[in-house]
């Protein structure tokens, strides 16, 4: 499987995805600069954390305008999976391939910290080696981390299976203590209608060791290679 890891001016995560999938995974991996138009070749497209173009105006309000950001939506529009992380869900909301909005922290704290995130639905590409209601433990590294949308299309996520992962205690159970940022119904992360397109502000590539804490990380990373592994053979 070939992962391509797009970076916009002021992406730091790039790095840790590619350790993720390329070092601790085995996976084919490419750095895609913001500029290409071109993404043939791919199976999964990433778009990582980070401040990009400094998080002027709003986040990703820039990057959405990056040339690549119309072959992204291309390459979604015909099935392939394309999954934003942190200033990449940011990017992605900006940019209309997914519904609502990242607002400041409730807070206004930048937030650095473990959370725990409970799986709403097991049934998609980025989940299917989870457990429903299953509980990984994966960082948080975001100021502006706070999901927010309109009350029918927080209506429309919930109805059609479109909330992924839920901040929630050690336990499972959904509190306003668990919640870091003050997100929706304690929204972590939200896919598509089509099913093929994840936005979540924890970070995936940052729980890839046990030395670094959780491995719960590549969880999401596996359930990839393993839905491109059956859609393929």
């Amino acid at each position: 499987m070939k992962f391509g890891i797009i970076v916009f001016p002021g992406t730091w995560s790039d790095q840790d995805c590619y350790y993720a999938l390329h070092d601790i995974l085995g996976q084919e991996a490419d750095y895609i600069w913001h500029k290409e138009t071109k993404l043939s070749g791919y199976d999964c497209l990433i778009l990582p954390g980070g401040f990009s173009y400094g998080d002027y105006l709003r986040a990703g309000a820039i990057a959405r305008f990056s040339p690549v950001m119309a072959a992204v939506e291309q390459f979604a529009d015909k099935g392939g999976l394309v999954i934003g992380i942190c200033n990449g869900f940011q990017i992605l909301c900006e940019a209309g391939l997914l519904p609502g909005v990242l607002l400041p922290n409730s807070s206004l704290q930048y937030r650095c910290q473990w959370v725990n995130l409970r799986v709403e639905n097991s049934n998609l590409p980025f989940t299917s080696k989870c457990c429903q209601e299953q509980v990984l433990k994966i960082p948080i590294s975001h100021y502006e981390g706070n999901y927010y949308t309109d009350e029918a299309t927080l209506q429309g996520l919930e109805i059609n299976g479109q909330i992924v992962f839920c901040y929630s205690t050690s336990s499972g159970k959904i509190t306003n203590e668990a919640n870091p940022n003050g997100s929706l119904r304690n929204i972590a992360g939200i896919i598509n209608k089509k099913g093929n397109i994840l936005g979540m502000m924890p970070h995936p590539e940052r729980a890839c060791e046990s030395l670094l804490g959780s491995t719960d990380g590549n969880i999401i990373w596996e359930s990839i290679i393993e839905h491109y592994q059956g859609s393929s053979g």
